[in-house]
């Protein structure tokens, strides 16, 4: 649910702070004052194009903010958050902004992680349906209208069944276009493919060996050095009187006369036959290195071959040697399923034909149950319709059914052979039309409130918005409005601006929004009502502040 709602410098608004209850929340107030600025701060923190206009004269930005509760929603947003590198939603709020300046810079974030304005779109559509003359009107497209269809006749297994056929087919067809090219192009994928092989196996690559080969090679070039610098700390440790040796014996001795005067030098003189033993150690060791030390051209040559050979291979067909052998394993299977390509085609085939069985049985059950609870959806639909002032009225849902592929190529709706669109005639004598061709907002509205009475424990998307839903309604139709707005908000969040008192009446929580001038400034408001300050907007709405107008908005709220 829309729990805050926060607007500054949107055309009357100067800084708004809205905080909407569970349930259904009216919004009322008189003309002009500023109620559909509601709709459109929703519509920019949800990714609708911001319009520079709207920012309020005298500044030089605008901005909305919301705060949505997810704690009861379903939709995976966790996930589509993390796959879009934004921040997860801590205690299940969602936190959206939006702000564009007078100069034309957007910016916008979501749980605080800048992001693009077609992933808060997208937000959008999962988490707001505004009905009027707004967009987000999710019914409206027929892909939605399909996926609700088969949740209202709980066809969601059978939908699951045909998508995971489906999904199958399209694997097997990828399978069988990559091995279905013309001889010239099959020939120069076998070239390919073998030299590939041929190179990457004939290196007899390990994928430790890079460092080990790297090690010996700096080695080997520098053996040279190497050996140089051996002989000189050699010669340093025992190789004339000035030796480090040398010098050693003649601490000894007199460390040992010392000792001989007194006994208390005694540790000094087994110290030194410490550090005599360590330079004896690191002598040999030294010495035994240099015997390794080998100054061979053709060793360095042939290191070399091989330095030049695993970076061309790493240039080819990897960044590490790792990279590079799981590429040649690829080709490998690659090059063994082209030369057994008509064996490889012949089990392709056997195993498509076999699942465009499935899927054809599939595809007729799924239509079958389609078929069989369109008529229920459309009485419906109907029957809220009639209680809506659309006495005779007519509602269909259009289906249209594809052949099933039988041995065609290419990939299967994961949706099935279906394709449905809902379609409403008003009037009687009138043909009907698709939703997108109704081009009254209140008829549109009315419709939307009457399949979302209908679809209420199906529909999950949480906050829905009604705007002109009371166009052209009155007498007992807008009490019937009020009551099924209410029934609404029994299972998701309901915004509704309202000029209908029985309409407000209804509401869990009421709302007006009013016009103020202060410093020759105009600036609109939006308050919460209390029981007496509803019952006074109530006879406002009615036409009057009279005792009559006050009886009448009690009367409104008892019932």
């Amino acid at each position: 649910m829309l729990v805050t709602l926060r607007i500054k410098n949107l055309a009357l608004v100067s800084d708004l702070t809205l905080e909407l209850r569970p349930g259904f929340n009216a919004v009322t107030g008189e003309t002009g004052a500023g109620k559909s600025i509601i709709i459109g701060a929703l519509n920019l923190v949800l990714g609708e194009r911001a319009d520079r206009n709207l920012i309020r004269s005298g500044a030089d930005s605008c901005s909305v903010e919301a705060v949505i509760d997810l704690t009861k929603t379903a939709s995976p947003i966790d996930d589509f958050l993390d796959e879009n590198g934004l921040e997860p939603c801590e205690e299940g709020q969602l936190l959206l902004k939006r702000t564009f300046t007078a100069a034309g810079s957007n910016r916008q974030f979501i749980n605080g992680s800048p992001t693009t304005l077609s992933v808060l779109g997208t937000l959008g559509e999962w988490l707001v349906d505004m009905h009027g003359p707004h967009d987000h009107q999710s019914l409206l497209h027929t892909s939605r209208q399909l996926l609700i269809l088969d949740a209202y006749g709980n066809l969601d297994s059978l939908r699951k069944e045909f998508a995971g056929l489906a999904r199958q087919r399209t694997e097997l067809e990828e399978n069988k276009a990559a091995l279905i090219v013309d001889e010239q192009t099959y020939a120069q994928q076998l070239d390919l493919l073998r030299f590939q092989c041929f190179e990457i196996e004939g290196a007899e690559l390990r994928a430790e060996e890079e460092e080990e080969l790297e090690q010996e090679h700096r080695r080997a070039s520098n053996a040279a050095r190497l050996l140089e610098l051996c002989q000189g700390a050699l010669q340093a440790l025992d190789d004339d009187d000035q030796s480090m040796m040398t010098q050693a014996g003649a601490v000894g001795r007199a460390l040992q006369e010392l000792a001989g005067i007194d006994a208390k030098t005694e540790p000094l003189l087994e110290a030194h036959g410490q550090a005599v033993e360590i330079l004896g150690d690191l002598q040999r060791e030294l010495s035994s290195y240099a015997d390794g030390v080998d100054v061979d051209p053709r060793r360095l040559r042939e290191l070399e071959e091989r330095v030049d050979l695993i970076h061309s291979l790493k240039r080819k067909y990897g960044v590490t040697l790792e990279g590079v052998i799981a590429f040649g394993s690829e080709a490998r299977a690659k090059l063994q399923s082209l030369e057994q390509r008509d064996e490889e085609l012949a089990r392709l085939n056997a195993a498509l034909a076999k699942l465009d069985e499935q899927i054809a049985q599939a595809g007729k059950k799924l239509t079958a149950g389609r078929r069989k609870v369109i008529p229920k959806l459309e009485k419906a639909v109907v029957t809220e319709l009639n209680d809506l002032g659309f006495a005779q009225s007519h509602f269909a849902v259009a289906l249209e059914t594809a052949a099933p592929p039988t041995g065609k190529g290419g990939s299967v709706s994961t949706t099935g052979f279906d394709s449905i669109e809902f379609q409403f005639a008003p009037n009687p004598g009138e043909p009907s039309r698709s939703l997108r061709a109704i081009a009254s907002s209140g008829e549109m509205a009315r419709v939307m409130l009457a399949l979302k009475t209908v679809l209420a424990a199906q529909d999950e998307v949480p906050i829905l918005i009604f705007d002109e839903v009371d166009a052209n309604v009155g007498g007992e139709t807008a009490n019937v409005v009020g009551e099924k707005m209410r029934k609404i908000g029994e299972n998701r969040q309901t915004l509704c601006i309202t000029h209908l008192a029985p309409v407000a009446a209804a509401a869990d929580a009421h709302y007006v929004v009013s016009k103020r001038v202060e410093d020759g400034r105009t600036f609109s408001d939006i308050v919460l009502l209390d029981k007496a300050s509803r019952v006074d907007e109530l006879a406002r709405m009615l036409g009057g502040k009279g005792d009559a107008a006050k009886r009448h908005a009690k009367e409104l709220l008892k019932s």
